[in-house]
């Protein structure tokens, strides 16, 4: 239980000391310390769930499995290297004049607010409070995407606020229809709401309810996760909020917000006995793979660049879970992890070279490798990590989607592959002119945070080339879980 409590209260209670003394020198150093703690309590909470198995705390209200205790890791993962990299990227901001003292301090508080609500929401066996984890996460990111007070940031945070409010407000009515379901069978004790409970009596909920729940749910939640048609917040926010808040985004909220479309699955499948679920996320996954594809040759600001490429692999994931079976749902997981990773990595460069033009605009970042060769080859390798190209974790990951695409819905093979085409060509081409063209930005007067780029690729080109034994099996028991 003690790990538990320190994976969800370090980041709370290293908010409330940020939100104190957020605005201080030695802020950022607090901020990388409550990541790191998190970090090494997550790393603690896995290895004892790998030994002893799944686990309940706090009274059945928290559970944690070989599934979400692999997304805590990665959460913490992801959240302690980017607080690594905001270290010197916000301070500069700072002393540019574009933060404010109170919206340095005002960052630093919602950076560990927002990954509190992320592992709540990873960890919780109620359905109810994962839909309140998932509220509160909005807010805080929110108040992050507006942190530079400029109209266009201000339009990008309403409209985040607006179009997330309303999916979440879908969600809502799911969890309703569950709970009206659960009721019956469970009583009024209170535990209607707790997925244990529902999984262990799915096949005695009522199917139609399930089903109508279930299209409320992947509404709500795929808002969140960026699923086209629900899709038009992402961009936006990515581009205007600060570049660490785009790296948290594209690599940690999008996957818990399509965790909780994966725990819904798993009670609907189990309700219906078809593949209902299945052939909603099938289709909802291929048309976000597809569209976004042809958005990505329009983009001229390099955030919303790589915006649009997380909603293509958001799309390729759940597309990926929703043909369902063990090798499919090990894909999905990898490609959760290495996307996560890549993403991450990709923004923290992107960010350097924002700073070195002065400008987001792809055209103004030219040149990239000769001001600066490791922010330019960091850029690089992780865009062709990205894009699928061996020997990086992503193409494994892929490749392993469209073999069983191949076997089982052979029809889809040709769109996907299309699709990943065109995403390839477009921002291939637009990435490589901004590091091996001629130079039109000015060298960094601070030393990049790079360390957490090339750890990120490190381990993405590890998974592509050797997947170590213990984590295959990790995969394996936390696919178990999907069904």
């Amino acid at each position: 239980m003690i790990e538990l409590a320190l994976v969800l209260g370090t980041p709370l209670v290293t908010a409330i000391i940020l939100a104190l003394v957020g605005h201080r020198r030695y802020a950022a150093e607090i901020n990388a310390a409550g990541s790191l703690l998190t970090l090494i309590s997550a790393a603690l909470l896995t290895s004892r769930i790998i030994a002893k198995g799944p686990m309940w705390f706090y009274e059945m209200q928290f559970f944690v499995d070989p599934l979400n205790v692999f997304l805590i890791a990665l959460t913490a993962l992801v959240g302690f290297t980017t607080s690594l990299f905001s270290r010197p990227y916000m301070r500069i901001e700072h002393d540019h004049g574009r933060l404010s003292s109170g919206r340095l301090r005002l960052y630093h508080s919602m950076f560990q607010m927002f990954m509190c609500t992320m592992l709540v929401a990873l960890s919780t066996n109620n359905l109810g409070i994962l839909w309140v984890a998932m509220e509160a996460a909005t807010l805080t990111t929110v108040l992050l995407v507006a942190l530079y007070r400029t109209p266009a940031s201000l339009e990008a945070a309403w409209k985040y606020f607006i179009l997330c409010g309303v999916g979440i407000a879908q969600a809502l009515f799911g969890t309703i229809l569950i709970y009206f379901a659960a009721e019956r069978i469970l009583g009024h004790e209170g535990n209607a709401l707790l997925w244990t409970h529902l999984n262990s009596l799915r096949m005695q909920l009522e199917p139609t309810t399930l089903s109508l729940a279930f299209v409320f749910l992947i509404v709500g939640y795929g808002t969140k996760t960026g699923l086209v048609p629900l899709h038009n917040w992402l961009p936006d926010a990515h581009a205007e909020g600060p570049t660490p808040v785009s790296a948290v985004l594209s690599g940690l909220l999008l996957n818990v917000a399509l965790y909780a479309i994966i725990r819904c699955k798993v009670l609907v499948d189990g309700a219906l006995g078809t593949r209902f679920a299945e052939n909603l996320m099938m289709a909802f996954g291929l048309l976000t793979v597809v569209v976004p594809a042809f958005y990505l040759s329009r983009q001229k600001d390099i955030k919303r660049l790589f915006g649009f490429s997380s909603i293509e692999h958001m799309g390729l994931i759940t597309f990926a879970f929703g043909m369902g079976g063990p090798v499919a749902s090990v894909a999905g997981l990898l490609h959760m992890t290495v996307h996560s990773l890549t993403k991450s990595a990709i923004f923290f460069a992107v960010g350097h070279a924002a700073q070195m033009a002065g400008t987001q605009v792809i055209d103004d970042i030219q040149g990239l490798l000769k001001r600066s060769p490791t922010i330019g080859w960091g850029l690089m390798l992780g865009t062709l990590a990205i894009l699928g190209m061996p020997p990086f974790g992503v193409f494994t990951s892929e490749f392993m989607i469209l073999t069983t695409a191949i076997k089982h819905h052979p029809w889809a093979t040709p769109i996907l592959l299309c699709a990943l085409g065109v995403a390839f060509a477009s921002m291939f081409h637009k990435v490589q002119g901004m590091v091996f063209g001629e130079p039109t930005v000015k060298p960094l007067a601070h030393n990049p945070a790079l360390v957490p780029v090339f750890l990120h690729l490190g381990l993405v080109l590890m998974l592509g080339l050797w997947i170590p034994p213990y984590l295959s099996d990790w995969f394996r028991q936390a696919a178990k879980f999907i069904g």
